[in-house]
Formats: structure tokens, sequence, C-alpha cells
């Protein structure tokens, strides 16, 4: 004849049998969730850094163009006004009909103010706000994608490194669910499958808060 005490501890067994199987079942699908979010995000994470590097290298490039414009500009400029202030009009308009289009228009704004004639006069058209080159414009442009795609990756490598922890902490509650079946005192194991579960349901709320991604 059973005891209530026998039947309080089976009841208690069969009770942390359960829990410990379904335990075992979702934090094993929730490891696996986590291992395939963790690496989808170190592609990101890949992908993001190329695509920095090749925008600096396309920034780089368009920074060395706007440099040797600004050289050509600047030869160009010092004949044409060596020969401007000499009065030397066919030689200056020489010069001029050679300069590039992005600079006539800052040649133009500065003749306008009367260099010659006004003191307070910018020194040079490439102190006119007409002076712009597309080129530098463009580094720029893609100095700051590179910054924002570096930054965006520097991200995805910590969200990698999140689902990476919730992995670990995933395994051991699959741990603790493992040795709650070792154990042959029906309080221990449902002490110890109770930290298994105070564990996984604890990551699992921290998880939901992680964005996922299912395409690099």
């Amino acid at each position: 004849m059973t005891t209530d005490a026998e039947g309080r501890g089976e009841h208690l067994h069969r009770r942390a049998e359960l829990l410990a199987t379904i335990l075992l079942a979702v934090a094993a699908v929730a490891t696996a969730w986590s291992s395939y979010q963790s690496a989808r995000w170190s592609g990101v994470q890949a992908n993001d850094y190329s695509g920095a590097s090749a925008a600096r290298i396309e920034s780089t490039r368009a920074a060395t163009e706007a440099g040797q414009k600004t050289q050509v500009d600047v030869l160009t400029f010092t004949q044409w006004v060596d020969a401007y202030a000499k009065g030397e009009t066919r030689l200056a308009n020489f010069y001029y009909d050679r300069f590039r289009p992005e600079f006539k228009p800052a040649v133009e704004a500065w003749v306008a103010t009367h260099p010659l004639r006004t003191p307070n006069a910018p020194s040079s058209p490439f102190a006119m706000p007409q002076y712009r080159l597309a080129a530098k414009a463009e580094a720029a442009t893609r100095l700051a994608k590179a910054e924002i795609t570096a930054a965006e990756a520097r991200e995805a490598n910590q969200r990698s490194d999140n689902y990476v922890l919730a992995v670990v902490l995933f395994a051991a509650s699959l741990f603790f669910a493992g040795i709650s079946t070792k154990l042959t005192i029906p309080h221990q194991r449902l002490a110890v499958l109770s930290l298994g579960w105070l564990l996984f349901l604890g990551t699992a709320v921290w998880l939901a808060t992680f964005p996922v991604t299912v395409s690099v």
C-alpha cells in the first residue's frame, strides 16, 4: 500500500520528469536559434565592414582626384592672373578658356569683386563660395557612408556576441535540466530544475529584445 509521502514523492518525480523534458526540448531549440542568429549577424558584420572599406577606398580616390583638380586650377590660375594683372588680354583669355568648368564660376565671381582695386576682396577664387569640387563633395559623402557602415558593422558584431552569450546561457539551462534527471531526492531535483528554468526564462526574455535577421 502506497503512503501519502510516497505518493507525493512519486508526484514530484513525475512533475520533475515532465518539466525536465520540456526544458531540454525548448532550451535545445533556443540554443540552435541563437547559434543561427549569431552566425547570421557575423555575416552582416563581415558585409558591413567590407562595404565600409570599399567606401573608404572610393573616398580616398575622390579626395585624390579633388587634389589633382585643385592643382590644375592653381597652375592655370597663376598663369592667368599674371597675364590679367599685366593687361595681356590675349594671353589671359588663352588661360581663361582652359579653366575647368567647375573653376570658371569662382573666377568670374572673384573678378566681379575687382580684386585689383578692392583691398578687402577675397585673396583668390579658391576663397570664393563658388569654388566647389564635385570630387571633394563625393569624397566627404563616401567617407560619411564608410563611418555609418562601420558603425553598423560594430553593432552587428555586438548582436552576434549577444547571441553567443545567449547560447552559453541556454546551454547552462540544459546542463541543469540534465543534472536534475540524475538526482533522486525530489526536492533537490526540483530545486536544480527550477534554477534551470529560471535561467532559461530570463535568457528567453532577454533574447526577445534582440533584432533578428534571416538573410545576409
